[in-house]
């Protein structure tokens, strides 16, 4: 079991790098950073909150850091063209020593795609979208000349040049609908998504029926997840965080607690638990409740 952060984009530059540091000496297996460019209003926060672009902040942690890996928690389809990530995510490789997954869904946060006039499209067209998607990205990381012929996305004798440390650079995919689960069956090397461990347990089930269907072993998928997380002794105050933010997973309570709560998704086949910081205080605070999160790990 692994015990990962997705420190906030919204924090401010300074603040996220004390965090990505603090992590890189403290054990974190990987730091995540969201791809939005605003909140949703909901659980990502409000649409005026300031937020830093994801692949910049990742290519300034590389240099940062030494040991945690680094990902996107995910890159939308819908924002870049896979050629451009796939030669940017051979660069993070290289800027990171090997460090480096990458992270890509289909897109989902309809706010910012009409603020910016970025197309999302139909459920249907997203999910054919990120399978195509995914394939170039794979064809050009995999090295030599890639040409592909498809709806979405057409590439003619291109190169993606130097490529990755990593031989395969490790994919990860989130999502969660039958026909996402048959995506992430086809390209992924991690499976993500939001999910409690009855969730999380009754839909990993779904995708070793999807990996099975193409001949596909499941126990060559890892599998990771996340839920909010508000460390508070105060039993009123956990209810009232958990309900506020149904349906999204969340849990309130103490780092013990969530030390039983890991246990529960380790036994329902979870790899690696990802914490979100965004509710764990600011400054000095964020740290100590981080520290006691993974004090808390330790001992298990």
């Amino acid at each position: 079991m692994k015990l990962s952060l997705w420190p906030s984009t919204s924090q401010g530059w300074n603040e996220l790098l004390d965090v990505a540091v603090h992590a890189d000496g403290a054990g974190w297996h990987c730091l995540y950073i969201e791809d939005h460019f605003m909140g949703d209003g909901g659980a990502f926060g409000p649409e005026t909150d300031p937020r830093l672009e994801a692949t910049s902040v990742l290519a300034a942690l590389a240099p940062a850091t030494e040991r945690i890996r680094l990902a996107p928690l995910v890159l939308s389809a819908t924002h870049r063209h896979p050629a451009v990530i796939a030669n940017w995510a051979a660069t993070m490789d290289h800027l990171s020593t090997g460090r480096f997954t990458l992270g890509l869904g289909a897109g989902w946060q309809q706010n910012e795609h009409a603020d910016y006039g970025i197309g999302l499209g139909s459920p249907g067209q997203r999910l054919a979208r990120l399978d195509e998607y995914c394939t170039v990205v794979r064809s050009l990381l995999s090295g030599g000349r890639s040409t592909f012929d498809g709806e979405w996305f057409a590439l003619s004798d291109a190169l993606c040049e130097p490529g990755p440390i990593q031989d395969p650079l490790p994919i990860l995919v989130g999502g969660k609908g039958d026909r996402m689960l048959g995506v992430v069956a086809e390209h992924a090397d991690v499976w993500n998504m939001w999910a409690m461990p009855d969730l999380f347990s009754s839909t990993s089930g779904k995708l070793d029926r999807a990996c099975e269907l193409i001949d596909r072993d499941p126990q060559t998928l890892a599998r990771s997840t996340q839920a909010l997380v508000l460390l508070t002794a105060d039993r009123q105050l956990a209810r009232e965080f958990v309900e506020t933010h149904d349906p999204r997973a969340a849990f309130a309570g103490t780092a013990g607690q969530f030390l039983d709560l890991v246990g529960e998704w380790e036994r329902v086949g979870v790899d690696e638990v990802i914490v979100p910081d965004w509710h764990l205080g600011r400054g000095a605070q964020r740290l100590e409740r981080l520290e006691e999160l993974q004090q808390a790990f330790r001992q298990r």
